[in-house]
């Protein structure tokens, strides 16, 4: 298995992993999904990673990194997307995955990296506690538009 950097040729793939992951989410068109990549691309503030597995992607998930003036000037980073192919779960995949996300942001200096998960997801909770996140330092609040 194999963590890297996603190109423009995986959206598909990484479009089917998000139907996955938000079923009652309308599709996003691939001529759509190209422009938001190459405007992510040219702002150079979105990264996004895939897990390959026997030339198959299995996972992904992406990372912003968000310019700051605290703490110093150090940004801090987002994590959001995550997921892997629910018939390749519990085979070390989403770990994979988040640990690259730290590994960028520690190479950008991120004072802190942020994800939120879903209240119901108490599975998805246990596993990011297990990486190191603390589900407990800070109250996540949302505004749906």
């Amino acid at each position: 298995m194999n963590i890297r950097i996603a190109s423009i040729n995986d959206l598909p793939k990484i479009l089917g992993l998000y139907k996955e992951l938000n079923p009652e989410d309308i599709g996003l068109d691939i001529t759509t999904a190209e422009v938001i990549w190459n405007r992510s691309k040219v702002k150079n503030t979105t990264e996004y990673y895939v897990a390959v597995e026997d030339n198959e992607i299995v996972g992904t998930c992406n990372i912003s990194i968000i310019e700051n003036l605290t703490r110093s000037g150090r940004p801090y980073a987002i994590i959001e997307n995550v997921i892997t192919s629910i018939k390749h779960r519990r085979k070390g995949i989403g770990k994979q995955l988040i640990e690259k996300t730290i590994e960028k942001a520690k190479e950008n200096n991120c004072y802190k990296l942020i994800l939120l998960s879903s209240s119901k997801r108490i599975e998805a909770h246990k596993f990011y506690e297990s990486i190191g996140f603390n589900g407990n330092s800070k109250k996540g609040f949302e505004l749906r538009l």
